[in-house]
């Protein structure tokens, strides 16, 4: 009975597969026009062909399955589509003209004159030469709706032309997407200025380059317009990632400065969406920052300043991107430091990294450390090595404090050596009246330094217990315990979260509405904390 039914099966699914593949015999095949000449990039796909599909390349040529009952043809370039709808005359070769522009057949391969420029100059070719009078003229008076009539002329029928036809193609469609009222406006002038950069790539190659502006180009749109709903711009993202990925793999150190930049920017935003992984960060940080720092160590003219802003730039965006923890700076820097542990500047920009991210208990900041203050005991180096050790040997800590603090000439670093100290005294110590003097000399230098204010909030805390001769007394110095707190709050979008908790939690040490009464206070009145403290807040319940 099993033989018999195994047959039967085995019988239907041969049957199956016959009539399967005797509807799938037929193939249709052709070239695919667009602008008078073979298109690339036009995806095909033949109704009951299986769900196959192919994409043109700069050809134009396709060839899909289909079958007898095939109704339809179906031709999509980005998000248009196109059905070439079948006859009953029909045949199997179907050349289709995507925006209805047929090759004229006399001017070579599709219907499109490719010489340059010398070429058509020295062969006199009028037509031409008048089309590029016109439209360059129209161009320098900044005329771009009068030229670009001219301009597109060349542009279909003269595509090798010259290099230009595709800057100033560019320029045109920018103006005309910047002018654009409506979205769809903007986009239908994108797609045409995308489709430039193509042209350009397919006419005069260069494609690592031109396609790191056209990602520019393109993001650009996607960053700066309001009107783009929230899953389109990640889209809008992704897309250009991918072009800035690639502009940067074939072009290596001769990235452009605005790719980079771009390349870093945007796939910090990916990784905020959930769309690459932290390792993709890591890897296009590393990129970023050695083709920069190449790009400073190459002779010639270059702009040393704005490499450095964009190397900063890198900088800020890999530290605040949240990619930037201690297993990646590390896994960064430990070969790199092997490499360069002569290099005082190197060595210094890595300190500072990982110091940011918090990495300072780390084995590699600790050999850095040594290494820097080995090769230039400068006030920094100094500094990192009293961080290095605040646990190890807080007298050598102390010594190194005031080494940094007497070397130091640069205002913000200064003020940065103050409070550190001034939380290790308090930290190790206890000693809160020199904690705080550390403290407000940091706040001398920068009013908003609001983890100094959150300090004199802690040390008053510290206080309170041996203030005064009574609970009331004790509980006053809480007033001025939240001011600082809140002042923190306000002073920095870096504490308000911590400093916004404290006040908070603080308010609940205030003295109560019947002790105030009783001391012959009203609310909202000045008073006096006195002893070292000696600072004026206000009665609050």
């Amino acid at each position: 009975m099993k033989s018999i039914i195994f047959k039967s099966v085995l019988f239907v699914t041969i049957a199956l597969l016959s009539v399967m593949g005797a509807m799938a015999q037929r193939i249709i095949k052709g070239t695919v026009y667009k602008e008078g000449e073979p298109a690339a990039g036009i995806t095909v796909e033949a109704h009951r062909g299986g769900g196959t599909t192919m994409m043109t390349s700069f050809d134009g040529l396709y060839e899909v399955e289909a079958d007898a009952k095939t109704k339809w043809v179906k031709f999509t370039f980005i998000d248009e589509s196109k059905r070439y709808i079948m006859e009953e005359n029909s045949g199997d070769n179907i050349d289709f003209y995507f925006d209805g522009i047929k090759p004229a057949g006399n001017s070579g391969k599709g219907g499109v004159n490719l010489k340059s420029i010398e070429e058509l100059i020295k062969e006199q070719d009028f037509d031409f030469m008048n089309e590029l009078s016109l439209y360059q003229e129209f161009e320098k008076q900044n005329d771009y709706k009068s030229a670009l009539p001219h301009w597109e002329k060349l542009y279909n029928g003269y595509p090798k032309s010259t290099k230009n036809l595709y800057i100033h193609g560019v320029k045109f469609y920018k103006d005309l997407l910047n002018k654009a009222s409506t979205l769809e406006e903007k986009e239908k002038n994108l797609k045409s200025m995308m489709e430039v950069y193509d042209k350009r790539i397919k006419n005069f190659q260069e494609r690592g380059s031109v396609l790191g502006r056209k990602s520019v180009s393109w993001l650009e749109h996607y960053m700066n317009n309001e009107d783009v709903s929230f899953e389109d711009k990640k889209e809008g993202f992704k897309s250009g990632y991918e072009w800035l990925k690639e502009s940067a793999e074939l072009e290596g150190d001769e990235t452009e400065i605005a790719v980079i930049a771009l390349l870093m920017n945007v796939s910090t935003q990916l990784y905020k969406f959930g769309e690459l992984p932290k390792e993709e960060i890591v890897k296009n940080y590393e990129f970023c920052t050695s083709t920069l720092n190449q790009k400073l160590n190459i002779d010639g003219e270059i702009n040393v300043e704005e490499i450095n802003t964009v190397l900063d730039f890198v900088d800020i965006v890999f530290t605040k991107s949240g990619a930037a923890d201690c297993d990646a700076l590390i896994s960064i820097y430990e070969p790199q430091f092997e490499e360069n542990s002569d290099d005082i500047k190197f060595i210094t920009i890595m300190l500072q990294r990982l110091r940011r991210a918090k990495c300072d208990e780390s084995e590699l900041f600790n050999k850095a450390t040594d290494r820097q203050y080995e090769l230039e005991p400068s006030a920094e180096a100094a500094f990192n090595m009293a961080r290095r050790n605040i646990n190890r040997d807080p007298e050598k800590a102390k010594e190194y404090y005031m080494q940094a603090m007497e070397q130091e000439t640069d205002e913000e670093l200064l003020s940065t050596y103050y409070y550190e100290y001034g939380l290790f005294i308090y930290a190790k110590e206890q000693a809160l009246q020199e904690a705080r003097t550390y403290a407000r000399k940091a706040l001398e230098i920068n009013s908003k330094y609001c983890e100094a204010l959150i300090l004199i909030g802690d040390i008053y805390i510290a206080a309170s217990p041996n203030y005064g001769e009574s609970d009331f007394e004790k509980s006053t110095v809480f007033w001025l315990v939240v001011d600082y707190y809140n002042r923190a709050a306000r002073a920095s979008n870096d504490c308000i979260a911590d400093a916004s908790k404290k006040a908070s939690d603080y308010k609940e040490y205030f003295p109560g509405k019947e002790d105030v009464f009783f001391q012959g206070l009203s609310e909202s009145e000045s008073y006096k904390i006195g002893g070292w403290i000696n600072e004026t807040t206000k009665v609050r319940f």
